[in-house]
């Protein structure tokens, strides 16, 4: 723990600054007032009509001396010596227009007043020559129109910009959200399964702390630090320790954040970024998904971005102008680092890439000990056997499996979470979730032989790598049944032999459908394509054929990922015919062994057949049992769903069951 003195040289976190005058509160009254003004001016209340009188008899009760106040107003819409008089009488002798006919003293009159007719008004001293429009009116009139645009520019266009982008003059800032010692901090005990990272990024921890431990003997911390791993592996968390750890200011981004509609904002929040970087020192700085702004310049179909490219140009020229004095450090992640460019990942930039690899069985253990203390665990759950039945797995999957367990036991009514839980939701993560459909007894007949020659034909050949873990004629998934299989240990990599094992195993499941049915379906769609791709494989990648060790698979990559998009072909017509003869000899072969296979245990597999019939769900120990012992020995312990009955006459049949896709699922989990 570091002392009071540590602390109290260390400058706190800089807060954000005040908003500015609430321009918005402003206009809305502004609003207000001129809303109330124009009600006024323009709507004078609820008075009754005027009578419409003509001209002539405006003339006439003027010389009768029944008007009591008046006022012409020349009109020139109506042409020359066109007018508007209005005015009131001395009593109510009019009456307004039908049809409330309501006796009134206002009158108005509208017509062609003569020179006159006008001496005779003037002469009786009631009527004011008014000109057609005020003082006020006028003003109105001129300024009300630019009032009214600039208010609906401003609620149309500022008003979003300043939701969007926090105000019209933010576009360029930095979007980096910095994160709070106290409730966003973690440390390296919140990482776990990346030991040899953890230990790589140490010595970052270390300069950050006490950088003049480093500068006294010359070095030189990288400025850069790359982080390159699959998804889910802990990039991002590992970045957060980081900065946890060394109790400085963590800034993260994300490259997408960068990206704007607007030419030049790119740059300008880079150029942001590292200037906020630098009055915060000594801090971190966290570049989520790089490959957004740092692929190649100049790559692809009709060149490249040049938005993107004056982006990924201001990040290369900040970062090599960057003092490592200052204490600043930039970190990025990323899973495609193919696509970077070259700039970007040389000495003085990103000096250093840290590979963060998928965990293995004792990394699992421990992201699942760290994952399971926020979790009420039962005493059965033994994390050790988790750890090695999820090989492959993520740490972000692992998280998840966790999580899915825990929900299963509440739906189960479970205070705690037990290890039946958690394999249920191992295998609803790895295959699919259990869901019925309606079948007949033909269809499950033949669903049934075709995993269990699966079944039989992947128990015989397992040389205890890759054992049977489960078999099913349930749909889970996208298919209607499966043969799962579990690995004991991390495969880093397969021989020949395996490789010939799996395509063996996939035709197994048409092999023993042909032999019960004496037809084919296309339930074995799935099963083909998978052996089909293993051989290819085998052929072109991996040089396990008689065409020796030749690679011919490199136009099976993906093209457009910031890379050229035109590749030559390295194979001539001969070669790709010799190619396919081989991958149909290595499928032949492996099909012809898997009759052979079946045929030796006929038996058996007519009694896995008729223990999924009856149990539609057995474990890869009830495999082993029968081939060994011809029956099942070990209890068979399963969660039943509960049967899905068919909708009666004269009701809504609900949701229609989605058609049943052709082919097993691969017989291992991705």
């Amino acid at each position: 723990m570091a002392d009071n003195n540590d602390n109290k040289k260390r400058s706190p976190l800089k807060s954000l600054p005040p908003d500015g005058f609430p321009l918005k509160t402003g206009l809305i009254w502004v609003a207000i007032i001129g809303a109330i003004v124009a009600l006024f001016l323009l709507n004078p209340g609820k008075a009754p009509q005027p009578a419409s009188l003509k001209i002539q008899q405006v003339i006439e009760l003027a010389e009768q001396g029944l008007i009591a106040s008046g006022a012409i107003r020349q009109d020139s819409t109506g042409g020359r010596d066109w007018s508007e008089i209005t005015g009131e009488t001395k009593e109510p002798i009019l009456r307004t227009p039908p049809p409330a006919n309501e006796p009134t003293k206002r009158f108005v009159a509208m017509g062609r007043l003569t020179e006159s007719n006008f001496e005779v008004l003037q002469k009786t001293k009631a009527f004011d020559d008014k000109p057609s429009t005020t003082a006020m009116t006028q003003l109105l009139l001129n300024v009300l129109p630019f009032v009214i645009v600039i208010g609906l520019l401003y609620f149309l266009f500022v008003r979003q910009l300043r939701q969007a982008g926090k105000g019209a003059l933010s576009f360029g800032k930095s979007r980096a959200k910095m994160l709070t010692r106290d409730k966003d901090r973690a440390t390296f005990a919140d990482v776990a399964g990346c030991d040899e990272a953890k230990e790589e990024v140490s010595e970052v921890v270390e300069f950050l702390r006490d950088p003049k431990k480093f500068q006294k003997i010359g070095g030189r911390i990288p400025k850069g630090i790359l982080m390159v791993g699959s998804p889910g592996t802990g990039k991002t968390l590992l970045a957060k320790a980081i900065a946890g750890e060394a109790d400085v200011p963590f800034f993260s981004i994300s490259g997408s954040d960068f990206v704007e509609m607007f030419v030049g904002v790119g740059a300008s929040r880079v150029r942001d970024m590292f200037e906020q970087g630098r009055k915060n020192a000594p801090c971190l700085i966290f570049i989520d998904e790089i490959d957004a702004v740092g692929r190649q310049r100049g790559a692809g179909l009709g060149g490249g971005n040049d938005e993107r490219e004056q982006t990924l140009n201001s990040l290369l020229v900040e970062m090599d102008g960057f003092d490592t004095q200052e204490g600043v450090i930039i970190i990025a992640a990323t899973n495609r680092p193919d696509v970077l460019d070259s700039a970007l990942l040389r000495p003085g930039r990103f000096d250093r890439q840290v590979y963060i690899d998928l965990p293995d069985i004792i990394g699992r253990e421990q992201i699942l000990r760290v994952h399971g203390r926020k979790i009420t665990l039962s005493d059965d759950v033994n994390l050790a056997i988790i750890a090695r039945g999820t090989p492959g797995l993520s740490g972000a999957e692992l998280a998840n499996l966790l999580n899915e367990a825990a929900l299963l036991a509440a739906r189960r009514n479970k205070k705690k979470v037990e290890m039946i839980d958690v394999d249920d939701a191992r295998d609803k993560v790895l295959w699919g979730r259990e869901h019925r459909r309606v079948m007949d007894d033909k269809e499950k007949k033949s669903l049934a032989w075709h995993e269990a020659g699966h079944a039989v034909v992947g128990a015989v050949l397992d040389d205890g790598s890759f054992p049977v873990h489960k078999v099913t004629i349930i749909p889970r998934g996208q298919s209607l049944g499966s043969t799962t299989y579990l690995a004991t240990k991390d495969i880093l990599g397969r021989t020949r032999k395996q490789y010939a094992d799996r395509v063996c195993t996939s035709m197994a499941g048409r092999i023993a459908e042909k032999m019960v049915t004496d037809d084919i379906s296309d339930g074995a769609s799935g099963d083909i394509k998978q052996a089909t791709k293993i051989a290819r494989a085998m052929v072109c990648d991996f040089g396990m054929s008689d065409l020796g060790p030749i690679a011919m698979g490199e136009n099976q990559d993906t093209v457009f990922l910031g890379r050229d998009i035109t590749r030559s072909q390295h194979i001539s017509e001969d070669t790709a015919r010799r190619v396919d003869v081989a991958v149909a000899e290595i499928i032949s072969t492996e099909y012809k062994r898997a009759e052979q296979i079946l045929g030796e245990h006929r038996a058996a597999l007519d009694k896995i057949a008729a223990a999924l019939l009856e149990h539609e769900t057995i474990e890869g120990r009830h495999v082993l049992e029968i081939l060994k012992d011809g029956e099942i020995k070990s209890p068979i312990v399963m969660v039943k769903l509960p049967p899905r009955q068919p909708p009666e006459a004269g009701k809504p049949a609900g949701q229609a069951a989605p058609t049943a896709p052709s082919g097993a699922p691969a017989p291992s989990p991705a």
